[in-house]
């Protein structure tokens, strides 16, 4: 069985609405796209590399997936991201029915859940979701994600879509792994373990 990996780039009041450009997602009126320009170092261009070189097939929901189609195939510059994005499997989680440019696209929809169980049990490279905010939610609501890579960055925006939603599943999570970069941006790894315990501090 292989793994569901999720990489997401945070601030610290938890947004992840386009974080690489104005364009990318407007929705909602969102003012702030682009804002992890000023925070991109080598250190994380070195993970981001870590990550691209290893095999993988991406997961992706519908708007990121879009976001992604209108850019990567015809991209000149990035071609450590380029090249391995164009040349792999891409699964489109998705309720609609969508035309699929991107070579070598799937569609998944129907029965989303057992669709995304099906992906999971096959033999075949780890599955790595970018972006996606609403796969999310629906990866953690069934236990899904196996590995979390998020990228916190040192500013707050008040308002956009955030990796945890109102009514995310609760659950515990330990840390694996942990750089900072030189800009300030905690590039910390989680996995899940479980439900957390309450109690009485002191008591």
């Amino acid at each position: 069985m292989r793994k569901i990996i999720t990489t997401t780039f945070v601030t610290l009041d938890g947004v992840m609405q386009a974080p690489g450009g104005p364009e990318e997602d407007a929705s909602n009126g969102f003012k702030y796209g682009g804002w992890q320009f000023s925070y991109l170092d080598k250190v994380g261009g070195d993970m981001i590399n870590a990550l691209m070189s290893q095999p993988f097939e991406l997961l992706l929901g519908r708007r990121t997936y879009d976001i992604f189609a209108a850019y990567w195939p015809t991209a000149t510059t990035d071609n450590d991201i380029a090249v391995p994005f164009n040349a792999t499997r891409k699964y489109v989680v998705s309720h609609a029915p969508q035309e699929l440019t991107w070579q070598n696209s799937t569609l998944v929809t129907g029965d989303v859940v057992a669709e995304l169980k099906k992906l999971k049990a096959m033999d075949a490279p780890d599955l790595h979701v970018w972006g996606s905010g609403n796969l999310i939610q629906t990866l953690l609501s069934n236990d899904l994600v196996d590995i979390m890579h998020i990228w916190i960055h040192p500013l707050i925006i008040g308002s956009g879509k955030r990796l945890f939603e109102e009514g995310v599943k609760p659950q515990g999570f330990k840390m694996v792994d942990s750089k900072i970069s030189t800009t300030g941006v905690l590039m910390a790894t989680y996995e899940p373990a479980g439900m957390f315990k309450t109690g009485t501090i002191g008591a």
